[in-house]
């Protein structure tokens, strides 16, 4: 017999002071990241519909890396935070190992792309857009300085993340408040002249990008000096890895980094397939509409890690009843926050013309449709994070591999190509055709969810 507070769909407030006490600082951080690429993108968006589109375009190559590399932090982080509620520090070691080794072997590919066929790769982006060559001008010359920031960005999301996944939420928050500083000064400073300094454009904006990782790197690097939080290694045991541990680690990452890796393939075909309905201004207004939505999807970064380092502790603990309830107050909850975010979303709307109105017309009337449609959507997004996080937290990284990623191939990409090259339906229309698969998915990992594959203790020998 279920007790009432095994029934109930919410839980009490100090559970939900103890998720938001997590969950905040992490929005915090990513709101500051989002108000940075916002402000890059006003600054840019200065120079012109052409420059905007041309940095866009490249910073598609880096959010590739950059989800990959948090596609591994999260693999890592389901060990770490198990770990971390069974207090043993030689796994969450292992588990920082782990996220290290594999986030470093992205860095060949990102060099080949960055330094050796940029304008090859871009060029994939721009497939019928009438404007492709003088994007590309641009673009090419912002990635070729977006290259240097691979293996500092590498080292501080890896120490970042972990840090996060021991309930040391405040430190990443800071240093990114720092960065932040750093880089919004530089571009006020590089991309138009000010105080003396060369105008340097699209490529000022690069240039300021990798001086604020550069720092935020440093900073990160004499925490982990100096703090030494429980999953730091010394240099000289690096490479004293458990094999048998991190092929578990690699077998439960890779599952993580295909669902991830399919969805970031799939952004990257539909945002290629948006570019090619126009000009410059669909490219422009597709990127901006995406930089002020940013500031609502913190959501989903902080509902993913309350998520996760919650019920993960708990399940490290051998805690499986409490687990059960919390997710039930955990997926409540963020119903709840989603609908909250969906009208924060509306109210974004206002600021458009502020920020963009140095493009053109039709850019801002295609920002300002995105940003409305994003936000309706913005209850369905939350839950399905916290749906997935759920899972993760038990080591259950079948259900975005086998559900998630299975309908993206099978029945999404097919919708884009045949929608994208047989209709003439414009770029907002399109991606509500694309987004309306969300649904199905909110049902099919309810499902999958009842049958409780999450629920496991991984920190236990043969679980």
């Amino acid at each position: 017999m279920e007790t009432t507070e095994q029934k109930k769909l919410f839980g009490p407030r100090r559970f939900y002071g103890k998720a938001l006490a997590i969950a905040v600082p992490i929005m915090l951080q990513q709101l500051i990241q989002s108000l940075v690429s916002l402000i890059d993108n006003f600054m840019v968006s200065g120079l012109g519909d052409i420059p905007m589109s041309g940095v866009n375009v490249a910073g598609q190559v880096l959010f590739v890396f950059t989800v990959y590399i948090n596609a591994i932090c999260m693999a890592g982080g389901i060990f770490m935070t198990q770990y971390f509620g069974a207090d043993d520090p030689d796994g969450m070691q292992q588990a920082f190992r782990f996220k290290l080794v594999m986030g470093f072997a992205a860095f060949v590919p990102f060099l080949f792309v960055c330094a050796i066929f940029p304008r090859e790769v871009l060029s994939l982006m721009l497939i019928g857009n009438t404007q492709a060559d003088a994007i590309l001008d641009e673009g090419v010359k912002y990635i070729h300085i977006m290259f240097f920031m691979g293996i500092p960005m590498t080292c501080s999301m890896c120490i970042a993340s972990s840090l996060r996944d021991i309930g040391q939420v405040r430190i990443p928050l800071a240093v990114t408040i720092a960065a932040t500083a750093t880089n919004t000064l530089f571009n006020w400073l590089l991309i138009y002249g000010n105080l003396g300094c060369p105008a340097l454009g699209v490529e000022g904006a690069a240039i300021a990008s990798i001086i604020a990782r550069v720092l935020e790197f440093v900073i990160f690097a004499v925490i982990y000096i100096r703090k030494k939080p429980d999953f730091a290694v010394k240099l000289s045991r690096f490479f004293k890895v458990d094999g048998k541990l991190f092929l578990t680690m690699l077998k439960k990452g890779s599952l993580v980094l295909f669902c991830e890796m399919v969805w970031i393939l799939s952004e990257t075909i539909t945002t290629a397939i948006y570019n090619g309905r126009g000009g410059a201004d669909v490219v422009s207004g597709m990127a901006s509409s995406f930089s002020i939505a940013n500031l609502v999807f913190v959501a989903f970064g902080g509902i993913y890690s309350a998520t996760g380092v919650i019920l993960g502790k708990t399940l490290g603990m051998g805690e499986l009843e409490k687990a059960r309830r919390e997710k039930t107050w955990l997926l409540s909850g963020s119903a709840v926050f989603g609908f909250i975010m969906m009208i924060f979303g509306f109210a974004l709307t206002l600021v458009i013309p502020l920020i963009f109105g140095k493009l053109s017309e039709s850019a801002v009337n295609i920002c300002r449709d995105m940003v409305i449609l994003m936000a309706f959507f913005m209850p369905v997004w939350v839950y399905m994070n916290a749906q997935i996080a759920v899972s993760r937290a038990g080591g259950d990284t079948e259900m975005g591999a086998y559900t998630d990623s299975v309908i993206t191939i099978v029945v999404m990409l097919p919708m884009v190509f045949i929608l994208g090259f047989m209709t003439d339906i414009g770029p907002v229309m399109l991606y509500l055709c694309v987004k309306l698969l969300d649904l199905i998915k909110v049902v099919v990992f309810h499902l999958w969810l009842k049958k409780e594959r999450w629920l496991k203790n991984l920190a236990k020998p043969g679980q």
